[in-house]
């Protein structure tokens, strides 16, 4: 039953109901937006990743006792 759950009629089905909902003119514009909105997500993990690296590479540098540059003052 699962085996023969998504079928290429079923994508045909699928696709027309949208071209239906948003018309052909709206889809575009519509993936276009789609595109952005997950290229702005890709930005924004990325970013949260690269602040956690730093967190814990400054961490790591605190447990064990050496200064980074922020550390040392004149």
């Amino acid at each position: 039953m699962i085996r023969n759950a998504l079928q290429p009629w079923h994508l045909l089905v699928v696709l027309l109901v949208v071209v239906v909902l948003f018309g052909s003119k709206k889809l575009p514009d519509a993936a276009r937006s789609v595109g952005k909105s997950l290229r702005i997500l890709k930005s924004e993990t990325k970013a949260l990743r690269e602040e956690d690296a730093q967190r814990e590479q400054e961490q790591t540098g605190q447990r064990t006792g050496r200064r980074t540059g922020a550390d040392v003052t004149s």
